[in-house]
């Protein structure tokens, strides 16, 4: 009989967290830490990454490994992934959470939007998430026939967005070309698990809501709360962590194509 503890234990494995300097991406990494695994983490921003990587060190216990990466590089994506390899020997798991978007008041809506920031959307969000996979599974996950790969994508890839929450402030809003991006991933990662299922590989999805940022415009705040059943965006620190355990762990052992919702009840009303 296994025991949930050790089911969902991530000791003696190697996590990859893109994007997993700051934000929601620092969470998941020092939860994977947290969990027993050994961590790289990387960032556009070398010496922020450098800083995550000691405060989840201290704070575990666990290696973590900074690394510069701009996801838009195939080259750069190729080199991250072989510097990992190099410093722990293989990867394990691997969370696809680098992403961005460029939006202001000005160029966000649908009638004016560039499609060069549609462009940059779609290369940030799908393409990168795309070659990271790509690279990983070819260079260790395929060849030693295991492996868990999570996507984040979001609600925004499940729902459309009330553009009232934006309304009396200076914020430019989501956009369109995030909503596609976002749905793509959950819609890659459904494929992707299916080809990689032979190979011992888990292919899950995690779509976040809305979680609470710094700086967020108090009227925003308090019109985006009313939009959650729960009546309030997520907490950064904390409601992220638990699921990415749950997937990356051998508690979520026959899951795969899965995209698992943490927005409060915000999609299905």
């Amino acid at each position: 009989m296994n025991n949930i503890w050790e089911l969902f234990s991530l000791k003696n494995q190697v996590a990859l967290v893109t994007g997993g300097a700051s934000g929601l991406g620092y969470d998941m990494a020092l939860a994977l830490a947290e969990a027993g695994a050994d961590v790289a983490i990387t960032s556009r921003d070398i010496e922020k990454a450098q800083r995550a990587a000691e405060d989840i060190a201290a704070a575990t216990g666990q290696k973590c490994f900074p690394l510069h990466l701009e996801i838009t590089s195939e080259n750069e994506i190729i080199n991250a992934l072989d510097a990992v390899l190099e410093e722990f020997g293989g990867i394990d798991i691997l969370v696809n959470n680098a992403g961005n978007v460029k939006s202001t008041k000005e160029n966000a809506p649908l009638e004016v939007r560039p499609v060069e920031d549609w462009q940059y959307t779609m290369d940030v969000n799908v393409t990168g998430s795309f070659l990271c996979v790509k690279h990983v599974a070819a260079k260790y996950m395929m060849p030693h026939k295991r492996g868990v790969i999570i996507n984040i994508a979001s609600s925004c890839g499940i729902i459309g967005k009330d553009r009232r929450v934006y309304e009396g402030t200076e914020m430019g809003g989501v956009t369109v070309d995030y909503h596609a991006a976002k749905g793509a991933v959950i819609a890659m990662t459904r494929d992707m698990a299916a080809y990689l299922a032979p190979y011992n590989i888990r292919v899950n999805c995690i779509s976040p809501g809305g979680f609470y940022r710094e700086n967020q415009p108090p009227k925003f705040v308090e019109a985006y709360a009313k939009t959650f059943m729960m009546g309030r965006a997520g907490q950064a620190g904390k409601e992220l962590k638990g699921p990415v355990v749950f997937l990356a762990s051998e508690a979520s052992s026959f899951m795969t194509a899965h995209n698992l919702v943490v927005d409060g009840g915000l999609s299905s009303w």
